[in-house]
């Protein structure tokens, strides 16, 4: 009954519904997955698939999730991720999700790896559509500068050290379709850095889906 603060337009407003005002979750569910794809593109990117440009309430709710401590939006935006996994690989065919992930000064700050919280609710939404769906984490993230502050040749630096191999890690299960997941795109070293050390492992990822793509600014 009270006004709260929507996480996707900032506004006071009653009756939210997990977070999010009517408007936004419109706004939201207008998105259509897509493919996107850096320029230039780093070795190694798998095909890549976002809901949407970074901006305008995506932007924001991903903010609130990630800065703000809003963790109960991490099942509207799982259930967003789904929709981009599902549009990344077509028919319905066994999937294995692998998230991107956090590093632990990043999963402490945040108080959970932000990323595999979504994954639950995304892995969640594919089963209850029919698909045969696994997740697994096979790496871990090495401490690494905040990408934020990095240009794009500092990102492939942070990034070409960033993950080592779990110990114990399997192969994928035969015909299943690996899928990396992350929230946003870049310049895809992120996604480019984990599918070179997944494909040495045996789980080549075979396309990237990502909430939102950043648009490249050009200087004059």
């Amino acid at each position: 009954m009270l006004p709260a603060e929507c996480a996707g337009c900032r506004e006071q407003r009653p009756g939210l519904r997990r977070g999010i005002c009517p408007v936004c979750v419109r706004a939201l569910r207008a998105l259509r997955p897509g493919p996107v794809r850096p320029v230039p593109a780093p070795a190694g990117l798998p095909p890549c698939h976002a809901l949407g440009a970074y901006g305008g309430p995506l932007r924001e709710t991903l903010l609130a999730y990630k800065d703000h401590g809003r963790h109960a939006l991490a099942r509207p935006l799982g259930e967003l991720l789904a929709e981009v996994v599902a549009a990344a690989v077509g028919a319905v065919r066994p999937v294995l999700l692998v998230p991107v992930p956090d590093t632990p000064a990043a999963a402490r700050a945040r108080f959970g790896d932000h990323l595999e919280r979504m994954t639950r609710h995304c892995a969640r939404r594919l089963r209850a559509a029919g698909w045969p769906v696994l997740v697994r984490r096979p790496v871990r993230a090495a401490p690494r500068p905040d990408s934020v502050g990095l240009d794009s040749a500092g990102r492939a630096v942070a990034a070409e050290a960033a993950f080592r191999v779990r110990p114990g890690s399997a192969a994928a299960p035969p015909g299943s379709t690996v899928v990396l997941l992350d929230d946003i795109v870049t310049t895809g070293a992120t996604l480019a850095a984990i599918s070179r050390v997944l494909t040495a492992q045996g789980l080549a990822p075979s396309s990237a889906a990502v909430l939102a793509a950043t648009r490249k600014r050009h200087q004059r």
